[in-house]
């Protein structure tokens, strides 16, 4: 099972965020 779909199950958002020169972001979103 991928990171994915984890938070998908979960009800939750994943996200990639990318700065050139800075490197990629992760954002994992989870309702509470």
């Amino acid at each position: 099972m991928t990171s994915y779909n984890i938070v998908k199950a979960h009800g939750g958002q994943l996200k990639m965020e990318t700065k050139e020169g800075e490197g990629s972001e992760f954002i994992i979103q989870l309702p509470v």
